[in-house]
């Protein structure tokens, strides 16, 4: 049997995603000493965009912010994960990941290829309110996570309060109610000592 080209194609694109599962980020997993994957990381917050739509701002579409979570970090299996607070490995992200995005959709037919591309660059731009409300939880998840974990990886990397406010901006920018807990996480946090300085 003969199968369409973009059939073929798709399925490929399917197979090559399956390498996000080996990209690990420093946020571990709740409990245990296991880093998580980009695969897990990203099934987690499209969970969280689903149960926490209703604290949103502003009316989302909420299939959007998940095709949005989903898809945000497949640069990664050619950039790698690029943790948020080294100042170094920043430098250069965003060139790694244009790189691999032209590279990552070019597996694509051009239609899908421009859908999901529209995408990710909208979830960079984090202009609408949908964007906005998917980099919140992208923000969001390793914020509980470190919380959860005793400090986790701000405390291993020795992050500041500061710094911390600065990731967790785009919460304040599409949720009142959603911010409100993220300040009283922030400052618990602190008064535990999971984060070591302002």
């Amino acid at each position: 049997m003969l199968f369409r080209e973009k059939l073929l194609k798709d399925i490929e694109f399917i197979v090559e995603m399956d390498k996000l599962k080996t990209i690990k980020r420093k946020t571990k997993l709740i409990g245990l000493d296991e880093e998580e994957d980009d695969a897990e990381h990203s099934w987690h917050i499209s969970l969280m965009a689903m149960i926490l739509a209703e604290y949103a701002n502003e009316k989302i579409d909420l299939l959007k912010v998940i095709k949005m979570l989903l898809i945000h970090d497949l640069v990664e299996i050619y950039a790698g994960d690029t943790f948020c607070y080294d100042t170094e490995g920043n430098e250069n992200k965003r060139e790694r990941e244009l790189a691999a995005a032209e590279k990552l959709y070019a597996l694509l037919d051009r239609q899908r290829a421009d859908e999901l591309r529209e995408l990710w660059d909208e979830f960079e731009a984090m202009e609408t309110p949908e964007s906005q409300f998917a980099n919140s939880m992208d923000r969001l998840q390793p914020m509980l996570m470190n919380c959860r974990n005793n400090g986790g990886t701000w405390k291993k990397y020795d992050v500041s309060k500061t710094e911390i406010y600065q990731r967790i901006a785009p919460v304040k920018a599409s949720s009142d109610e959603l911010w409100c807990y993220v300040n009283l996480m922030i400052e618990d946090a602190f008064q535990k000592r999971f984060i070591n300085k302002r």
